[in-house]
């Protein structure tokens, strides 16, 4: 698995795996820090065909999951998480790693249908800091990491 940073080209398939629209998904790559996990079968480094880019979109069959997340005083925020199990704890340590540097917390809301995501924060250490804010209805636990 390669974990790398999102480029606008990667929207289609972060909307493919969010459910959510392209333009959204734009919107993230550029308001957020965004990192997507791809399949490592790919090689990144092998030459680029003459007819594609590296900046030419990226393929939803290739990306495993991906992270958003931004810092705010003294916490980062994971705004979102999808992906295969093993994408989400992969991902989920980028901002931890991050927060790590600079002496921050780290904080995911969690809904209850993601137990990837569960089972990850966990893993990583995070611990439940109770309910966090409901999102169209649906409740969310908060996670929290602290440095």
């Amino acid at each position: 698995m390669n974990v790398r940073d999102a480029l606008e080209a990667d929207a289609d398939a972060l909307a493919a795996i969010a459910d959510s629209p392209t333009d959204v998904m734009q919107n993230l790559v550029h308001d957020r820090t965004v990192r997507v996990a791809e399949d490592s079968s790919r090689d990144p480094n092998a030459d680029i065909s003459s007819s594609e880019s590296q900046y030419s979109g990226s393929d939803p069959e290739d990306l495993l999951g991906f992270i958003s997340f931004d810092a705010r005083e003294d916490t980062v925020h994971v705004t979102q998480l999808d992906g295969t199990s093993d994408a989400c704890k992969r991902l989920l340590a980028e901002p931890v790693r991050f927060a790590e540097g600079e002496s921050m917390a780290v904080e995911v809301l969690v809904a209850p249908e993601t137990n990837s995501i569960e089972t990850a924060a966990e893993e990583l250490g995070f611990k439940k800091q109770g309910r966090g804010p409901q999102f169209d209805g649906s409740p969310t636990v908060r996670f929290r990491l602290e440095p």
